[in-house]
Formats: structure tokens, sequence, C-alpha cells
């Protein structure tokens, strides 16, 4: 559960850069970075979570 928090984090900060980023120079590639971390995160909690469901469900 540490290591989560961590990517969640180090993620959070990512996704944050790259907007900023975006903001100050106006450059488009700053978005897609933040877009496309965004989405593999997006994948990586949905997996987990099915992971975490399919752990209970064996169990009972």
């Amino acid at each position: 559960m540490l290591l989560l928090r961590i990517v969640g984090v180090l993620t959070a900060i990512v996704i944050g850069a790259g907007i900023f980023a975006y903001l100050v120079s106006g450059e488009k590639r700053y978005l897609r970075l933040a877009a496309r971390v965004a989405k593999y995160a997006f994948i990586f909690v949905l997996v987990v979570l099915a992971l975490m469901f399919l752990e209970r469900v064996i169990v009972i």
C-alpha cells in the first residue's frame, strides 16, 4: 500500500508539473504528457482494484 501511495503522489506531481509547464510555456507537448500519465495511472488503478476485488472473491 505504501508503494501505491508513492506512485499516486508522484503521478499527481507529474500531472501538475505538466499542466503548469503548459500554462507557462504554451507548448502542447506538456499537456499531452500530463494526459498520457493520467491515462496510464487510471489504467494502473483499475488493474490494482480489479486484483483486490478478485482477491476478495477468491477468498470467499
